[in-house]
């Protein structure tokens, strides 16, 4: 493609003018359209709305285990057989811990997953309570919950108690849905989107990339999310972990990874895109280059799997010339112990390594007074 092509992307993309379908597919899978000229079109959108910042997000895994759902990427659905370490709702100590130390590594968002179907009112109420406490002790500090299906009045709640953002993955088409979920459907997951906007709450929801879906898949979640206005899209790229219904990865090249971020990017030119769970795995050695698309990542891994040392992330960031929203500089991060852990590059799906209880709970990792 001529340099006006790219340049048209950007431009249209600025301008927040939907791209041709054929065009948003040929950016998927045409040889014509090429890797560094698309990166840097979508360098020139991330650039005009939100600039070489990089937001950190932390997840705090409440309760592991124990989900009634059938959900086939997920090593906490009842339908998996992958061995995970199972407990119930941690206390609140632990998880304002938790959130404490999110904060003190820098984190800008503080991710809280609760397993389950949805939340009972008196769950509600409780996750009500901890968003109080954890606002007032780290104001600076954003939270966002995961909590299952959510009607508008505990949306509300949730508001109230100071939430800022609610997670509710899409993770893949309406067309797909059903060979990765039985359990609840596709509407069901657009109802709680729906629920949440009207309790005046931003949205997170993304997609998970590698469960057998097509490219008009994507296009089709990219443009949903789109037409839903969602501020933050994490763009997952599926994670095999044995015992999972569903098997091996597919299509999952470095290069098509980049592609799926650059539409999502030239598609919502004004959200938060992350390069989220997965990154280290699928791009590999072109981790970096995410964050060109890109400009949020979680440190110190996902739900139930590792992630890169996070030196080795900060370090990242700070080489490749972006800085991070945070009361922490990347210095000064940098300057503090880090984990030990780092996923090889080159590291086969199978040696991804599944957190232990010490990585999943801080009460267990951190010595008590």
């Amino acid at each position: 493609m001529e340099q006006a092509f790219y340049n048209q992307l950007a431009g249209q993309s600025i301008a927040n003018e939907t791209l041709a379908r054929s065009t948003a597919l040929e950016i998927l899978t045409s040889e014509k359209v090429e890797l560094l000229p698309l990166l840097n079109a979508a360098f020139e959108v991330r650039k005009k709305f939100v600039g070489k910042e990089v937001l950190i997000h932390i997840i705090d895994n409440v309760q592991n285990g124990f989900c009634p759902e059938d959900c086939h990427y997920c090593a906490q659905a009842r339908s998996s057989d992958a061995d995970i370490e199972e407990y119930p709702l941690k206390s609140d100590a632990e998880i304002l811990a938790e959130a404490k130390n999110a904060y003190e590594k820098g984190a800008f968002r503080h991710c809280m997953v609760f397993a389950g179907r949805g939340p009972s009112a008196t769950r509600v109420a409780h996750i009500a309570r901890l968003i109080r406490e954890i606002k007032t002790k780290y104001p600076p500090l954003q939270v966002c919950v995961s909590s299952g299906l959510l009607d508008e009045g505990n949306a509300k709640i949730l508001k109230e108690a100071g939430l800022d953002r609610l997670n509710h993955n899409l993770n893949t088409s309406q067309h797909n849905y059903p060979n990765i979920c039985t359990t609840h459907t596709y509407a069901d997951r657009l109802n709680t989107l729906a629920a949440a906007r009207r309790a005046d709450l931003q949205l997170c929801s993304g997609v998970i990339v590698g469960m057998g879906e097509t490219s008009n898949d994507i296009l089709e979640v990219a443009c949903t999310l789109r037409r839903l206005g969602v501020e933050s899209i994490p763009v997952n790229f599926y994670i095999p972990i044995e015992g999972n219904m569903l098997g091996a990865a597919l299509g999952l090249s470095p290069e098509y990874c980049l592609r799926v971020l650059c539409l999502f990017r030239l598609l919502n030119p004004r959200a938060e895109i992350r390069a989220a769970a997965g990154r280290e795995l699928h791009l590999r050695s072109m981790q970096v280059m995410a964050l060109y698309p890109a400009n949020s990542l979680f440190l110190d891994g996902y739900l139930n799997t590792k992630g890169d040392d996070r030196r080795r992330t900060l370090q990242m960031i700070k080489d490749a010339g972006f800085t991070i929203n945070s009361d922490h500089s990347v210095d000064e991060l940098l300057g503090k112990e880090g984990s030990t852990f780092e996923v090889s590059p080159d590291a086969p799906a199978e040696q991804v390594p599944m957190k232990k209880l010490q990585d999943l709970r801080i009460f267990m990792s951190t010595p008590t007074t």
